[in-house]
């Protein structure tokens, strides 16, 4: 029993290939072909964008094309696909090696899954069992982006440390799971949830958390130096936030009944996202020394009093209502960061009294969660299987695995010559430190520095520049180094980027 399990430890944590030359072009053709397939044979127009609307007008004495669907819902739909493609995809660039990653693994993963989400939202809410068909508008749209939306946020969860493949593969189980735990929470518990708040978000949290708990790297610290943000990449991150922040009334209201139920959850969603932003930078300033603001909290803590009003978007809970959802709820996801109603609705379930439906709305958000969880273990158990490509624990985090990326500049960073100047300045007051380097061709220099920087990569060489100008190159990597008696041969793999940097400010090198 020990060597089985010995055996299945080692096939799990066998050597990774990141290769996916054969694996990605496999997977994205089969699935698109599957997809043309499918859509022949169950997809069709509905009554509204059919050229049959003409006939479908005098049946039903519609006077005026303006009273199609289609311009009521495209406004809202339009914003929905921001968010999904924009919002999403730039709120993902926060990491300082992955925003190729982040943003187009996202319009990946959207791509794939708007189709998918066609298909199974259809099956379970609008085929018609006399044809067999599934008949889908502009409303289909809108579900479908919701749909992506749980996977996305699964994705936040697990950016930059899985393949695209690994991706399609969570993609299309977290779309199979979120048609069927909708399709309990709305159709068979009658829960309301306009903006997604249990089923979207709720569920994609919780999916994405099972699956990266099932995934655990306990290695991932070799790549730690790439697990964090730049002075840029947050800026873009912000850019998606704000585009989530501007179109989450849509998100809210987009699917909502015509009339005052979606101009209400509009107004709901709009004041509730205010509120937080106030409450976010409160807390946040709070929390830091000196009364600073962290970027992290604004673009996530921010948006907490549109997710929250998801599920109550439509609901009679007044303006100040919906001013104290956003309060409490920018001081509730803030505090994570630091520390890791009324109803009014027609129908045939608006006899339940408010304590029934509170119970029933409950019971929905369990499903949501339970679904998340459970599906998402078990994805993750899939994706554990050394064939998907993902990335080896000290290349996580990092564009270059996956994407072409640009060659930079072979220039040294302001800070970083600022700093030498201001050394160079101070020099008789500087500590000197002696570092010995060693390569692998063999040859061994001594260099006197002040402040040392290592930078490797892929370069064949690596280049010594000294505040005084000087520059001495050899044609073989550092591997090891030595700082008097500490770190003694401790290899270097300090810092990962396009050309290998020792920067120095001795004004000469001894050998």
């Amino acid at each position: 029993m020990g060597n089985c399990c010995e055996r299945v430890g080692n096939f799990f944590c066998r050597q990774k290939n990141t290769n996916v030359r054969v694996s990605l072009p496999a997977v994205c053709f089969v699935w698109q072909i599957a997809m043309i397939v499918l859509f022949g044979v169950f997809i069709r127009y509905d009554e509204e964008s059919d050229t049959h609307w003409i006939e479908h007008r005098k049946d039903h004495n519609i006077t005026s094309d303006i009273e199609n669907d289609f311009y009521f819902r495209y406004p809202s739909f339009q914003d929905v696909h921001v968010m999904i493609f924009v919002g999403f995809g730039f709120l993902m660039t926060f990491l300082k090696r992955y925003s190729f990653g982040g943003v187009g693994f996202n319009f990946l993963v959207a791509a794939f899954g708007l189709q998918w989400a066609l298909l199974m939202q259809g099956w379970f809410h609008s085929l018609d069992h006399t044809t067999g068909k599934i008949y889908i508008g502009v409303e289909s749209l809108i579900n479908a982006d919701f749909c992506c939306a749980g996977s996305l946020i699964a994705y936040g969860a697990l950016l930059g440390k899985v393949s695209p493949v690994q991706l399609m593969v969570v993609t299309l189980f977290g779309v199979t799971l979120f048609a069927v735990e909708e399709y309990i929470i709305l159709s068979l518990l009658h829960c309301r949830d306009a903006g997604g708040s249990m089923v979207i978000h709720a569920f994609g949290g919780y999916y994405g958390l099972a699956i990266s708990w099932v995934l655990y790297r306990p290695n991932l610290h070799q790549s730690k130096r790439l697990n964090g943000s730049v002075y840029h990449s947050d800026v873009f991150a912000m850019i998606g936030t704000l585009f989530l922040w501007m179109f989450w009334p849509s998100f809210n209201s987009a699917i909502t009944d015509h009339g005052d139920g979606q101009h209400r959850a509009a107004i709901n969603t709009y004041l509730a996202l205010a509120s937080s932003v106030l409450t976010t930078v409160a807390i946040s300033s709070m929390s830091k020394k000196g009364g600073k603001v962290d970027m992290v909290h604004i673009q996530n803590a921010t948006l907490a009093g549109g997710v929250a009003m998801g599920t109550a978007a439509e609901f009679m809970i007044t303006p100040y209502g919906s001013l104290i959802v956003g309060f409490c709820c920018g001081i509730i996801s803030t505090f994570g960061y630091l520390l890791i109603n009324t109803f009014d609705f027609e129908g045939s379930f608006a006899n339940r009294s408010v304590g029934t439906q509170g119970g029933f709305q409950a019971a929905g958000c369990c499903v949501a969660i339970a679904f998340g969880l459970v599906g998402g273990a078990i994805v993750g158990l899939i994706l554990r299987f050394p064939i998907w490509g993902d990335p080896a624990d000290d290349n996580c985090f990092d564009d270059e695995v996956y994407w072409e990326v640009p060659e930079d500049e072979d220039t040294i960073p302001p800070v970083l010559e600022y700093n030498n100047h201001m050394i160079h300045k101070h020099q008789d007051i500087s500590p000197q430190i002696h570092v010995d380097l060693r390569c692998k061709c063999g040859e061994s220099k001594r260099v006197k520095l002040a402040c040392l920087v290592l930078l490797r990569l892929r370069a064949p060489f690596i280049q010594m520049v000294m505040r005084s100008g000087q520059a001495s190159q050899c044609q073989s990597p550092v591997t090891r180094f030595q700082e008097d008696e500490t770190h003694e041969g401790e290899d270097v793999h300090c810092w990962q980027a396009r050309k290998a940097f020792v920067v120095g400010v001795s004004s000469r090198v001894e050998k």
